[in-house]
């Protein structure tokens, strides 16, 4: 099983390109955060980032995804972000990775869970708020930082997908693929 990671600055497009990529027939797995963010919300917790268990919890929901079986054929997997980025996370929140953090960061360099080159969704220029993300801008590209720097020391390479419309961006990411279709 090929698993490739797409990362990158927060607001880039980066759920909307793991979409198209599952509209095109690939395995796609959603991002953690967004759903731990949601399920904090509704049980009446306005800053979810603040709980202590946060980066856990994103990283318990990343685990179980990782570690379901795949579909019968199934390839490759593209993820929207990975536990590097939930380590990124904790950094850009000033926190001291956790000891879960920690093992699964070990597991996935040890079993090569991962493709060692990741699709780094770039800025598109702007940074639009929502529930899950309250981020301006200038934060965003911060943000976008620690993660390069992240994936950086866990030995990953960058393969940049600039801005561009996103047909432009599903095309680039196909590319580095193959661009057929795993399991067909």
């Amino acid at each position: 099983m090929k698993r490739y990671i797409l990362t990158g600055t927060p607001g880039s497009g980066k759920t909307t390109i793991l979409r198209h990529l599952q509209q095109r027939g690939y395995a796609t797995v959603e991002e953690a955060a967004t759903d731990v963010i949601a399920r904090k919300h509704a049980l009446g917790q306005d800053e979810p980032a603040l709980t202590e268990d946060f980066i856990d919890e994103i990283l318990a929901l990343q685990r179980d995804r990782q570690t379901r079986p795949p579909q019968p054929g199934t390839t490759v997997q593209i993820y929207d972000r990975s536990p590097v980025c939930t380590h990124a996370l904790s950094v850009f929140l000033g926190r001291e990775p956790s000891a879960l953090l920690l093992d699964e960061l070990d597991r996935i360099a040890r079993h090569a869970i991962y493709q060692p080159r990741v699709f780094f969704i770039g800025n598109i220029g702007f940074c639009e708020p929502t529930a899950a993300r309250q981020m301006s801008y200038e934060y965003s590209l911060v943000f976008e930082q620690v993660h390069r720097d992240s994936y950086r020391a866990f030995g990953y390479e960058s393969i940049d997908i600039p801005a561009a419309p996103v047909p432009e961006r599903v095309e680039a990411i196909v590319r580095v693929l193959g661009g057929s279709v795993p399991g067909r």
